[in-house]
Protein backbone atom coordinates (compact mmCIF):
# COMPACT_ATOMS: atom_id res chain seq x y z
CA UNK A 1 0.00 0.00 0.00
CA UNK A 2 2.78 2.19 0.82
CA UNK A 3 4.51 1.86 -2.48
CA UNK A 4 1.59 2.28 -4.32
CA UNK A 5 0.44 5.76 -2.43
CA UNK A 6 4.21 6.96 -3.19
CA UNK A 7 3.59 6.87 -7.74
CA UNK A 8 0.93 9.61 -7.54
CA UNK A 9 3.53 11.72 -5.86
CA UNK A 10 6.32 10.95 -8.14
CA UNK A 11 4.11 11.32 -11.32
CA UNK A 12 2.78 14.64 -9.68
CA UNK A 13 6.41 15.62 -9.18
CA UNK A 14 6.85 15.07 -12.82
CA UNK A 15 4.11 16.79 -14.06
CA UNK A 16 5.28 20.13 -11.84
CA UNK A 17 8.25 19.81 -13.28
CA UNK A 18 7.49 19.95 -16.83
CA UNK A 19 4.69 22.08 -16.73
CA UNK A 20 7.11 24.93 -14.55
CA UNK A 21 9.77 23.69 -18.01
CA UNK A 22 7.02 24.78 -20.17
CA UNK A 23 6.55 27.58 -18.02
CA UNK A 24 10.04 28.50 -18.34
CA UNK A 25 9.94 28.54 -22.11
CA UNK A 26 6.99 30.96 -22.50
CA UNK A 27 8.64 33.51 -19.67
CA UNK A 28 12.06 32.63 -21.99
CA UNK A 29 10.13 34.12 -25.19
CA UNK A 30 8.71 36.66 -23.32
CA UNK A 31 12.07 38.38 -22.00
CA UNK A 32 13.64 37.62 -25.57
CA UNK A 33 16.12 35.60 -24.01
CA UNK A 34 17.23 31.90 -23.46
CA UNK A 35 15.23 28.58 -22.56
CA UNK A 36 17.69 28.30 -19.89
CA UNK A 37 17.36 31.53 -18.35
CA UNK A 38 13.68 30.92 -18.36
CA UNK A 39 13.74 27.88 -17.07
CA UNK A 40 16.04 28.58 -13.95
CA UNK A 41 14.33 32.03 -13.51
CA UNK A 42 11.10 29.94 -13.78
CA UNK A 43 12.57 27.33 -10.91
CA UNK A 44 13.67 30.37 -8.70
CA UNK A 45 9.88 31.65 -8.88
CA UNK A 46 8.56 28.18 -8.08
CA UNK A 47 11.30 27.11 -5.36
CA UNK A 48 11.49 27.81 -1.44
CA UNK A 49 12.60 31.60 -2.62
CA UNK A 50 9.47 32.87 -3.94
CA UNK A 51 6.35 30.64 -4.00
CA UNK A 52 7.24 27.47 -2.36
CA UNK A 53 5.10 25.62 -4.85
CA UNK A 54 8.08 22.70 -5.26
CA UNK A 55 11.00 21.44 -3.66
CA UNK A 56 14.72 19.78 -4.11
CA UNK A 57 13.61 16.55 -3.07
CA UNK A 58 15.62 13.52 -4.14
CA UNK A 59 13.34 12.72 -6.70
CA UNK A 60 14.60 16.32 -8.42
CA UNK A 61 17.85 15.65 -8.15
CA UNK A 62 18.18 12.37 -9.48
CA UNK A 63 15.67 13.49 -12.41
CA UNK A 64 17.98 16.31 -13.00
CA UNK A 65 21.23 14.08 -12.73
CA UNK A 66 20.25 12.45 -15.53
CA UNK A 67 19.22 15.56 -17.51
CA UNK A 68 22.66 16.69 -17.18
CA UNK A 69 23.91 13.13 -17.99
CA UNK A 70 21.82 13.29 -21.69
CA UNK A 71 22.15 16.77 -22.29
CA UNK A 72 26.10 15.96 -22.66
CA UNK A 73 25.51 12.49 -24.19
CA UNK A 74 23.70 14.55 -26.91
CA UNK A 75 26.57 17.30 -26.68
CA UNK A 76 29.08 15.00 -27.55
CA UNK A 77 27.45 13.78 -31.06
CA UNK A 78 28.75 16.87 -32.07
CA UNK A 79 32.71 16.43 -31.62
CA UNK A 80 35.18 14.40 -32.60
CA UNK A 81 38.40 13.54 -30.16
CA UNK A 82 40.84 15.94 -32.09
CA UNK A 83 38.23 18.34 -31.38
CA UNK A 84 39.42 18.04 -27.41
CA UNK A 85 42.97 17.52 -27.64
CA UNK A 86 44.08 21.00 -28.75
CA UNK A 87 47.09 21.77 -26.83
CA UNK A 88 45.72 25.25 -26.45
CA UNK A 89 42.49 23.95 -24.75
CA UNK A 90 44.75 23.06 -22.14
CA UNK A 91 46.89 26.19 -21.91
CA UNK A 92 43.12 28.11 -21.66
CA UNK A 93 41.74 25.67 -19.10
CA UNK A 94 44.81 25.66 -16.79
CA UNK A 95 45.04 29.41 -16.43
CA UNK A 96 41.55 29.73 -16.14
CA UNK A 97 41.67 27.61 -13.04
CA UNK A 98 44.68 29.41 -11.22
CA UNK A 99 42.59 32.86 -11.69
CA UNK A 100 39.04 32.01 -10.57
CA UNK A 101 40.78 30.47 -7.12
CA UNK A 102 43.43 32.87 -6.53
CA UNK A 103 40.81 35.39 -6.70
CA UNK A 104 37.97 33.68 -4.74
CA UNK A 105 40.27 32.82 -2.23
CA UNK A 106 41.41 36.11 -1.15
CA UNK A 107 37.87 38.17 -1.56
CA UNK A 108 36.68 35.14 0.72
CA UNK A 109 39.75 36.05 3.52
CA UNK A 110 39.27 39.84 2.37
CA UNK A 111 35.61 39.38 3.71
CA UNK A 112 36.78 37.67 7.05
CA UNK A 113 36.04 33.87 6.27
CA UNK A 114 38.47 31.09 7.72
CA UNK A 115 41.06 29.94 5.22
CA UNK A 116 39.21 26.79 5.05
CA UNK A 117 36.18 28.37 4.19
CA UNK A 118 38.23 30.87 1.71
CA UNK A 119 39.74 27.39 -0.04
CA UNK A 120 36.77 26.12 -0.96
CA UNK A 121 35.09 29.06 -1.63
CA UNK A 122 38.21 29.32 -4.07
CA UNK A 123 37.84 25.75 -5.63
CA UNK A 124 33.96 26.44 -6.63
CA UNK A 125 35.40 29.40 -8.18
CA UNK A 126 37.61 27.17 -10.61
CA UNK A 127 34.62 24.90 -11.76
CA UNK A 128 32.82 25.15 -15.37
CA UNK A 129 29.13 23.76 -15.84
CA UNK A 130 29.96 22.28 -19.70
CA UNK A 131 26.18 21.47 -19.29
CA UNK A 132 24.97 25.04 -19.17
CA UNK A 133 27.28 26.35 -22.12
CA UNK A 134 26.72 23.75 -24.44
CA UNK A 135 23.11 24.00 -24.02
CA UNK A 136 23.23 27.78 -25.28
CA UNK A 137 25.85 27.09 -27.94
CA UNK A 138 23.34 24.21 -28.86
CA UNK A 139 20.40 26.35 -28.71
CA UNK A 140 22.18 29.30 -30.63
CA UNK A 141 22.85 26.73 -33.49
CA UNK A 142 26.58 27.60 -32.76
CA UNK A 143 27.95 23.88 -31.91
CA UNK A 144 29.93 23.87 -35.18
CA UNK A 145 31.93 26.42 -34.59
CA UNK A 146 35.49 26.81 -33.90
CA UNK A 147 34.57 28.94 -30.99
CA UNK A 148 32.48 26.44 -29.73
CA UNK A 149 34.77 23.81 -30.41
CA UNK A 150 37.37 25.73 -28.09
CA UNK A 151 34.26 26.47 -25.33
CA UNK A 152 33.39 23.00 -24.64
CA UNK A 153 37.54 21.44 -25.54
CA UNK A 154 38.77 23.66 -22.28
CA UNK A 155 35.19 23.38 -20.78
CA UNK A 156 35.79 19.07 -20.55
CA UNK A 157 39.71 19.54 -19.18
CA UNK A 158 38.46 22.94 -16.97
CA UNK A 159 35.66 20.16 -15.36
CA UNK A 160 38.82 17.54 -14.28
CA UNK A 161 41.14 20.17 -13.45
CA UNK A 162 38.31 21.47 -11.20
CA UNK A 163 37.69 17.84 -9.54
CA UNK A 164 41.40 17.55 -9.01
CA UNK A 165 41.70 21.03 -7.06
CA UNK A 166 38.78 19.97 -5.56
CA UNK A 167 40.20 16.52 -4.25
CA UNK A 168 43.44 18.38 -3.01
CA UNK A 169 41.22 21.04 -1.54
CA UNK A 170 39.43 18.76 0.64
CA UNK A 171 42.54 16.78 1.37
CA UNK A 172 44.44 19.99 2.74
CA UNK A 173 41.11 20.93 4.50
CA UNK A 174 41.27 17.50 6.45
CA UNK A 175 45.33 17.66 6.47
CA UNK A 176 45.25 14.40 4.55
CA UNK A 177 47.14 15.84 1.62
CA UNK A 178 50.14 14.55 0.08
CA UNK A 179 51.95 15.00 -3.49
CA UNK A 180 52.14 11.39 -4.35
CA UNK A 181 48.47 11.00 -4.12
CA UNK A 182 48.01 13.74 -5.76
CA UNK A 183 50.15 12.49 -8.84
CA UNK A 184 47.98 9.07 -8.33
CA UNK A 185 45.06 11.23 -8.95
CA UNK A 186 45.72 12.56 -12.02
CA UNK A 187 47.32 10.03 -13.45
CA UNK A 188 44.51 7.87 -12.67
CA UNK A 189 41.65 10.40 -13.97
CA UNK A 190 43.38 11.22 -17.43
CA UNK A 191 44.31 7.16 -17.78
CA UNK A 192 41.00 6.42 -17.31
CA UNK A 193 39.70 9.08 -19.98
CA UNK A 194 41.76 8.05 -22.68
CA UNK A 195 40.88 4.47 -22.08
CA UNK A 196 37.19 4.81 -22.29
CA UNK A 197 37.70 7.24 -25.14
CA UNK A 198 39.07 4.55 -27.20
CA UNK A 199 37.18 1.79 -26.23
CA UNK A 200 34.50 3.79 -27.16
CA UNK A 201 35.49 4.95 -30.48
CA UNK A 202 37.66 1.32 -31.28
CA UNK A 203 35.60 -0.90 -29.76
CA UNK A 204 32.11 -0.01 -28.81
CA UNK A 205 31.67 2.10 -32.07
CA UNK A 206 32.16 -0.87 -34.27
CA UNK A 207 29.91 -3.07 -32.26
CA UNK A 208 27.20 -0.80 -33.31
CA UNK A 209 27.48 -0.78 -36.61
CA UNK A 210 27.81 -4.97 -36.28
CA UNK A 211 24.82 -4.73 -34.18
CA UNK A 212 22.61 -2.53 -37.09
CA UNK A 213 22.69 -5.50 -39.49
CA UNK A 214 22.31 -8.55 -36.65
CA UNK A 215 18.63 -9.45 -37.49
CA UNK A 216 17.13 -8.05 -33.89
CA UNK A 217 18.34 -4.50 -35.23
CA UNK A 218 16.37 -4.91 -38.28
CA UNK A 219 12.84 -6.61 -36.16
CA UNK A 220 13.18 -3.76 -33.71
CA UNK A 221 14.76 -1.26 -34.60
CA UNK A 222 15.23 0.80 -30.97
CA UNK A 223 17.33 -2.27 -30.21
CA UNK A 224 20.78 -0.33 -30.96
CA UNK A 225 19.47 2.73 -29.76
CA UNK A 226 19.04 1.57 -26.33
CA UNK A 227 22.61 -0.41 -26.57
CA UNK A 228 24.27 3.08 -27.04
CA UNK A 229 22.61 4.86 -24.36
CA UNK A 230 22.73 2.17 -21.83
CA UNK A 231 26.74 2.48 -23.01
CA UNK A 232 26.68 6.05 -21.80
CA UNK A 233 24.99 5.99 -18.60
CA UNK A 234 27.94 3.11 -17.87
CA UNK A 235 30.69 5.71 -19.57
CA UNK A 236 29.09 8.06 -16.85
CA UNK A 237 28.71 5.69 -13.44
CA UNK A 238 32.35 4.77 -14.24
CA UNK A 239 33.48 7.96 -14.36
CA UNK A 240 31.91 8.94 -11.02
CA UNK A 241 32.73 6.16 -9.21
CA UNK A 242 36.75 6.78 -10.47
CA UNK A 243 36.17 10.72 -9.41
CA UNK A 244 35.16 12.63 -12.53
CA UNK A 245 31.97 14.15 -13.05
CA UNK A 246 29.54 11.78 -14.33
CA UNK A 247 28.72 13.49 -17.23
CA UNK A 248 32.13 13.55 -18.54
CA UNK A 249 31.75 10.17 -19.44
CA UNK A 250 28.41 10.75 -20.92
CA UNK A 251 30.26 13.13 -23.08
CA UNK A 252 32.96 11.51 -24.23
CA UNK A 253 30.53 8.45 -25.08
CA UNK A 254 28.46 11.07 -27.73
CA UNK A 255 32.01 11.77 -29.05
CA UNK A 256 32.89 7.87 -30.10
CA UNK A 257 29.37 7.54 -31.33
CA UNK A 258 29.74 10.62 -33.17
CA UNK A 259 29.82 10.02 -37.29
CA UNK A 260 28.15 6.40 -36.91
CA UNK A 261 25.42 5.54 -39.55
CA UNK A 262 23.11 3.26 -39.22
CA UNK A 263 20.44 1.54 -42.41
CA UNK A 264 18.32 -0.42 -40.16
CA UNK A 265 18.63 1.56 -36.79
CA UNK A 266 16.95 4.62 -35.07
CA UNK A 267 19.30 7.52 -35.68
CA UNK A 268 21.48 7.57 -32.25
CA UNK A 269 21.80 11.47 -32.18
CA UNK A 270 18.05 11.87 -32.78
CA UNK A 271 16.97 9.62 -30.21
CA UNK A 272 18.92 10.82 -27.80
CA UNK A 273 17.69 14.50 -28.76
CA UNK A 274 13.90 13.44 -26.88
CA UNK A 275 15.35 12.29 -24.53
CA UNK A 276 17.61 15.59 -23.85
CA UNK A 277 14.34 17.35 -24.83
CA UNK A 278 12.47 16.39 -21.33
CA UNK A 279 15.57 15.70 -18.99
CA UNK A 280 17.50 18.59 -19.78
CA UNK A 281 14.46 20.84 -19.32
CA UNK A 282 14.32 19.54 -15.65
CA UNK A 283 17.61 20.04 -15.05
CA UNK A 284 17.56 23.89 -15.85
CA UNK A 285 14.08 24.48 -13.62
CA UNK A 286 16.01 22.29 -10.54
CA UNK A 287 18.76 24.99 -10.76
CA UNK A 288 16.62 27.40 -9.53
CA UNK A 289 14.73 25.33 -7.10
CA UNK A 290 17.05 24.62 -5.43
CA UNK A 291 18.22 28.38 -4.09
CA UNK A 292 16.25 29.42 -1.43
CA UNK A 293 16.68 33.52 -1.19
CA UNK A 294 15.26 33.54 1.92
CA UNK A 295 17.81 32.53 3.81
CA UNK A 296 19.98 35.43 3.38
CA UNK A 297 20.97 38.49 5.01
CA UNK A 298 22.26 41.46 3.99
CA UNK A 299 25.93 40.93 4.26
CA UNK A 300 25.87 37.62 2.93
CA UNK A 301 23.91 39.54 -0.11
CA UNK A 302 27.22 41.88 -0.30
CA UNK A 303 29.44 39.30 -0.67
CA UNK A 304 27.26 37.48 -3.09
CA UNK A 305 27.45 40.46 -5.46
CA UNK A 306 31.34 40.77 -5.24
CA UNK A 307 32.09 37.26 -5.26
CA UNK A 308 30.07 36.30 -8.44
CA UNK A 309 31.78 40.02 -10.31
CA UNK A 310 35.13 38.05 -9.06
CA UNK A 311 33.60 34.51 -10.54
CA UNK A 312 32.91 36.44 -14.10
CA UNK A 313 35.93 38.52 -14.24
CA UNK A 314 38.50 35.63 -12.95
CA UNK A 315 37.10 33.63 -15.98
CA UNK A 316 36.93 36.23 -18.54
CA UNK A 317 40.29 37.16 -17.64
CA UNK A 318 42.24 34.02 -16.43
CA UNK A 319 40.63 32.46 -20.36
CA UNK A 320 40.05 35.23 -22.11
CA UNK A 321 43.84 36.72 -22.08
CA UNK A 322 45.33 33.50 -23.07
CA UNK A 323 42.99 32.67 -25.91
CA UNK A 324 43.60 35.96 -27.17
CA UNK A 325 47.73 35.09 -26.82
CA UNK A 326 47.12 31.92 -28.62
CA UNK A 327 45.41 33.10 -31.76
CA UNK A 328 42.11 33.93 -31.01
CA UNK A 329 39.49 37.27 -32.38
CA UNK A 330 38.53 39.56 -29.58
CA UNK A 331 35.29 38.34 -29.62
CA UNK A 332 36.17 34.98 -29.55
CA UNK A 333 38.31 34.97 -26.76
CA UNK A 334 35.52 37.36 -24.79
CA UNK A 335 33.34 34.24 -25.66
CA UNK A 336 35.35 31.34 -24.39
CA UNK A 337 35.73 33.68 -21.69
CA UNK A 338 32.18 34.10 -20.50
CA UNK A 339 31.66 30.81 -21.95
CA UNK A 340 33.64 29.00 -18.93
CA UNK A 341 31.66 31.74 -16.49
CA UNK A 342 28.81 29.02 -15.42
CA UNK A 343 29.37 27.33 -12.64
CA UNK A 344 26.39 25.62 -12.44
CA UNK A 345 25.75 22.44 -10.51
CA UNK A 346 29.86 22.10 -10.39
CA UNK A 347 30.41 24.64 -7.67
CA UNK A 348 26.72 23.44 -6.03
CA UNK A 349 29.06 20.10 -5.83
CA UNK A 350 31.71 21.25 -4.22
CA UNK A 351 29.93 23.30 -1.59
CA UNK A 352 27.76 20.71 -0.48
CA UNK A 353 31.10 18.12 -0.16
CA UNK A 354 32.51 21.12 1.99
CA UNK A 355 29.24 21.59 3.89
CA UNK A 356 29.08 17.76 4.32
CA UNK A 357 32.42 17.32 5.60
CA UNK A 358 31.94 20.30 8.15
CA UNK A 359 34.68 22.42 6.56
CA UNK A 360 31.97 25.31 5.35
CA UNK A 361 28.84 26.47 7.49
CA UNK A 362 25.24 27.06 5.63
CA UNK A 363 26.04 30.99 4.89
CA UNK A 364 28.81 29.79 2.62
CA UNK A 365 27.31 27.02 0.90
CA UNK A 366 24.06 29.38 0.46
CA UNK A 367 26.68 32.05 -1.12
CA UNK A 368 28.29 29.51 -4.05
CA UNK A 369 25.25 28.68 -4.93
CA UNK A 370 23.98 31.66 -5.62
CA UNK A 371 26.84 32.29 -6.74
CA UNK A 372 26.30 29.65 -9.33
CA UNK A 373 22.59 30.38 -10.28
CA UNK A 374 23.75 33.98 -11.05
CA UNK A 375 26.68 32.99 -13.19
CA UNK A 376 25.07 30.74 -15.06
CA UNK A 377 22.16 33.24 -16.13
CA UNK A 378 24.74 35.82 -17.23
CA UNK A 379 26.32 34.06 -19.82
CA UNK A 380 23.23 33.25 -22.18
CA UNK A 381 22.67 36.78 -21.72
CA UNK A 382 25.97 37.81 -22.93
CA UNK A 383 26.15 35.65 -26.08
CA UNK A 384 22.24 36.53 -27.07
CA UNK A 385 22.42 40.48 -26.64
CA UNK A 386 25.80 41.09 -27.55
CA UNK A 387 28.85 38.47 -28.57
CA UNK A 388 26.53 36.43 -30.57
CA UNK A 389 23.33 38.89 -31.40
CA UNK A 390 23.60 38.32 -34.96
CA UNK A 391 24.27 34.27 -35.18
CA UNK A 392 21.14 34.39 -32.87
CA UNK A 393 19.16 35.96 -34.93
CA UNK A 394 19.93 33.73 -37.79
CA UNK A 395 19.37 30.82 -36.14
CA UNK A 396 15.62 32.25 -35.17
CA UNK A 397 14.71 32.06 -38.65
CA UNK A 398 16.07 28.35 -39.72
Amino acid sequence: MHRMSAIPNLELQMTLLLFFALAGYLLASKINQSAVVGEILLGLIVGPSVLGLITYTEFVQAIAGLGAVILMFVIGFEFELKDLTNIRYGIIGLIGIIVPWLGGYFVSLAFGYDPGSALFIGTALTATSIAITANVLKEMCLLDTDVAKAIIGTAVIDDILSLLALSVTADVASGNFTPEGFIFIIVKQVGFLILIALVGILFISKLIRKMDDTPIAKKYPEFVFIFAVMTAFLFAALSEFIGISAIIGAFIAGVSFNGINLEHSRDLAEGAEYLYIIFASVFFVSLGILVDLKALTVPVMIFISVITVIAILTKVIGCGIPAKLLGYSGRDSLAIGFGMSPRGEVAMIVALLGLNLSLIGQEVYASIVVMSLLTTIVTPIVFRNWLFKKEVAECMLK
